[in-house]
């Protein structure tokens, strides 16, 4: 059983262990690039590699590492790699990213389900923002990007030259002195008039201009203004111009990882590797190589290669248009949409392209037959643990979250086939019970899940597993013999001493013993994985709801007022404390409100 926060003051949860193990063991030997991320997917580093695999397992094979190196590898949730045909290419691609991202730890420079893009809002003074979903008529939009991380470096980097506001409408209409962004030099606030809706529309124009590919032209059109500007003497303004063109340049760098050609194009290439079949889509806009993304189809009989494509490529270019060229492979291919120039690499860059693309999606299903077996393996060594028959395929787990008891949640995650399955994830909130009685919220849950699976709605779990001690795991077996589920397995997990992970014990219904497993145990990893997951989960619904009803005003609750009414007593009596301090008199004497009104607001605060 867990909480958000058993002191008022407790520190927020700990990110899940990054397991470095298991992702060193999908690693190629090809040279490339690694980045290193953190819990909210922020890049912590950028490093090339001669050899992937022997570099990235030095981080975590050796010790003795700097503080520096070793702060960071605390902080490390995730890696990502791309493959390259070579160190020289390394080199090139981890430069340019290094110069976009400004990881937080490289010394030498400071610097989904739908496809993210970055949008320019209407208006005096457009906003610069990221964007999912359906498009307004209002707003411009220039995309697709491979991932939110793409758009969010190219945002960075348009801030950094141009100065755009990324504020949203509510802030930016009642500004009344500039905000950081503007005392770091990443916004002309426009806010307070500081810059002219002329020279502000100008940049704009650029933006657009660098949004669309046309980087030369800003470049060529910037450098005309600072020479302008310097033979007027300007030469503040000349330096501006200057730091513009030199962050532009940065990231325009004449290699196959990062072309100065003005080019969009997609390269989609379709393999298929011991029996499993993967489309990768690779993206390079205005010339620069921002990263691909691998598909697995789901396949109810075998097909070809080019089948699959053809396939993908119906239903990617129906949500968005195709760029100025796309590469395939294999080629040819039948029935294209007839506005798509499409064909093979005709061209040493394209040829490069694709041969990136080529290897990274081999390197991802290489990688997902390995998680594939290492999830397999996991589940097999639980089932030898129990002593089963057969393995447990569906596992529920369920966790428990509040504040001294305030906005309790409860979670409910499943593991199918030793992969997390969030679309059957659930929470329920919990309602009519002691504060912070876990034992009561973990009834309420239980009962509420499982009702379903007595009356046959839903299918039974093979495993469930209760985070928690004897107590908590007792309630559950007390919930499962009400329902009539008596022969649900179940096991309780209980924290270690003084909590800490790796030292958990297992309650397992029908075992007289508690089961201890070994800290390097597949299973007990799996178990883990599984109640981290359902412990993160609920703080994460136990947080909005307390958010929700801590920023919730009490007069939303009484019938009859409105946002408008609300403004108003808000504004006569200076916040909600005055309105609750207020007699039915005075409340009557605010426009709108009615004595009746008036009584229920009174009635509605004593």
């Amino acid at each position: 059983m867990s909480s958000a926060s058993s002191k008022p003051n407790s520190p927020e949860a700990a990110p899940v262990a990054f397991d470095s193990k298991g992702f060193l063991a999908t690693l190629t030997e090809a040279p490339g690039v690694y980045r290193m991320l953190d819990a909210q997917q922020q890049v912590l580093y950028v490093g090339k590699a001669k050899n992937l695999k022997r570099r990235v397992s030095s981080y975590f094979q050796k010790t003795g590492h700097s503080p520096r190196i070793a702060l960071m590898l605390q902080q490390v949730a995730a890696m990502e790699v791309t493959a390259t045909r070579s160190e020289a290419e390394a080199l090139i691609l981890e430069n340019t990213l290094i110069k976009k991202l400004s990881p937080k730890y490289n010394i030498l420079f400071r610097d989904d389900k739908s496809y993210p893009y970055i949008g320019l809002s209407g208006g005096e003074f457009p906003r610069l923002f990221h964007h999912r979903g359906a498009f307004e008529k209002k707003s411009r939009y220039f995309g697709p990007f491979p991932s939110g991380l793409a758009v969010r470096e190219s945002i960075q980097l348009i801030q950094k030259t141009f100065l755009l506001r990324t504020c949203e409408e509510a802030v930016f209409a009642h500004r009344s002195r500039p905000c950081l962004m503007h005392q770091i030099k990443r916004c002309k606030a426009p806010c307070v008039g500081l810059v002219s809706a002329e020279d502000y529309g100008a940049d704009v124009r650029m933006v657009d201009l660098f949004l669309r590919g046309k980087h030369a032209d800003v470049i060529d059109d910037l450098t005309r203004r600072m020479e302008a500007a310097a033979a007027e003497l300007r030469f503040e303004e000349a330096a501006q111009l200057r730091d513009q063109i030199k962050s532009l340049q940065a990231v325009l760098h004449r290699q196959y990882v990062s072309s100065t050609r003005d080019s969009d194009v997609d390269i989609l290439a379709a393999v298929v590797e011991r029996g499993e079949l993967c489309v990768n889509l690779a993206m390079v806009r205005g010339g620069l190589h921002l990263g691909d993304r691998a598909h697995f189809p789901k396949l109810g009989v075998d097909a070809e290669a080019a089948e699959v494509l053809a396939a993908f490529i119906d239903q990617h270019y129906a949500e968005q248009p195709p760029p100025t060229r796309v590469i395939l492979h294999p080629w040819p291919l039948d029935e294209l949409p007839e506005n798509m120039n499409a064909g093979p690499a005709r061209n040493e860059m394209e040829r490069a392209w694709l041969e990136m693309a080529l290897n990274n999606a081999r390197l991802a299903v290489t990688a997902r037959r390995q998680v594939k077996t290492r999830a397999s393996s996991r589940i097999t060594s639980l089932q030898e643990a129990l002593e089963w028959s057969e393995p447990p395929r569906r596992i529920e787990c369920f966790d428990i979250s509040h504040t001294m008891g305030e906005g309790t949640v409860a979670s409910c995650v499943v593991c199918v086939d030793g992969a997390m399955k969030k679309s059957d994830y659930r929470r329920f909130n919990i309602e009519g019970i002691q504060p912070g009685d876990d034992y009561a919220a973990m009834r309420q849950a239980l009962t509420r899940r499982y009702e379903k699976v007595s009356s046959g709605e839903t299918a039974a779990p093979d495993l469930v597993l209760i985070d928690g001690g004897k107590g908590q795991h007792g309630v559950a077996r007390e919930v499962f013999a009400e329902l009539g589920l008596d022969h649900l397995a179940s096991i309780g997990v209980a924290k270690g001493e003084e909590r800490r992970p790796g030292h958990e014990t297992l309650f397992v219904h029908g075992k007289a013993e508690p089961l201890q497993l070994a800290m390097d145990h597949p299973g007990f990893h799996l178990i883990q994985e599984i109640r981290d997951e359902a412990h993160r989960f609920a703080i994460v619904g136990h947080r909005a709801r307390r958010a929700k009803a801590r920023g919730r005003s009490t007069l939303e609750d009484v019938a009859g007022i409105g946002a408008a009414r609300r403004r108003k007593l808000l504004a006569q009596f200076g916040g909600l404390d005055g309105v609750r301090a207020a007699t039915v008199d005075d409340l009557c004497r605010v426009e709108g409100i009615s004595r009746k009104l008036a009584e229920d607001i009174h009635k509605q605060f004593h």
